[in-house]
């Protein structure tokens, strides 16, 4: 909380659907105020209405549209205390012969370019008042070998990005972290499951012997952005159910089952 005693405000771009929807709805439980920005308008304001919090559409790719997000949502909601940045677009599955460089260029543009426009956006604005923490979600995609290539390499970006802004910024108070999802039961997951599209269920190569629920994510998002993880910054947060620990565990027929 501010001292004030009002409602510190999160901006959340990409916040109209799946993990990012979740996270507003997490953040405004614990008493932030919600800003949420999507391409999805529409998304964004029923979000945003249900929150009693401030919508609008954004393509996180335009960087003067991000920049005059920014000063709107500082504007009619109030300054930015934490910036949670969860805009992504995704990849068909194709052999990297056969990825179209557009293609590849356009993932990164959104994923990764993305992410620092609207870092340095709303990050130079935390900078200038001396606080402030970003949260960048990433992807188990960044640091494991899968036929996503651009996604994949889009997502180990923005963990390095995440580094170095971290260190970058430190001093004037703002922290800077990602949190990485393992396979997560958002709609577009869900979808995937129910029409046979993956090979093997994701959650029979975890630790747990499940899949993430969205809100599991939303909870290591809120935490990174609250003052009760005040000296961690510059870290990437693993939210996976046990994925990449018991990935190697298949030589082995797999891990211990109880």
């Amino acid at each position: 909380m501010s001292e004030s005693g009002s409602r510190p405000v999160a901006a959340v771009v990409g916040g109209g659907n799946g993990i990012g929807a979740t996270v507003c709805r997490l953040m405004h439980a614990r008493g932030w105020r919600v800003a949420v920005a999507d391409i999805d308008g529409e998304a964004a304001g029923r979000v945003a209405r249900k929150l009693d919090g401030f919508g609008c559409a954004l393509d996180i790719a335009d960087e003067a549209a991000v920049e005059e997000a920014a000063e709107r949502i500082e504007r009619e909601a109030g300054p930015v205390a934490a910036l949670v940045v969860s805009a992504a677009v995704f990849q068909d599955i194709v052999p990297a012969e056969d990825l179209p460089v557009d293609e590849w260029e356009r993932i990164l543009r959104v994923n990764l370019t993305g992410t620092l426009i609207a870092n340095k956006a709303f990050g130079r604005r935390m900078v200038g008042r001396g606080r402030g923490s970003v949260v960048n979600i990433a992807s188990i995609a960044a640091f494991s070998s899968m036929p996503a290539q651009a996604y994949g390499a889009s997502k180990a970006g923005v963990v390095h990005l995440t580094r170095n802004l971290a260190g970058e910024w430190g001093h004037a108070g703002v922290r800077v972290n990602a949190v990485s999802p393992g396979s997560t039961l958002v709609p577009r997951v869900e979808a995937r499951l129910d029409s046979g599209r993956y090979a093997a269920h994701p959650g029979e190569f975890t630790a747990l012997g499940r899949m993430v629920e969205p809100n599991e994510v939303a909870e290591a998002v809120e935490f990174l952005a609250s003052d009760r993880s005040s000296a961690i910054t510059g870290q990437n947060l693993v939210v996976d159910a046990g994925w990449e620990i018991a990935a190697t565990w298949a030589q082995f027929g797999g891990v211990r089952k109880f």
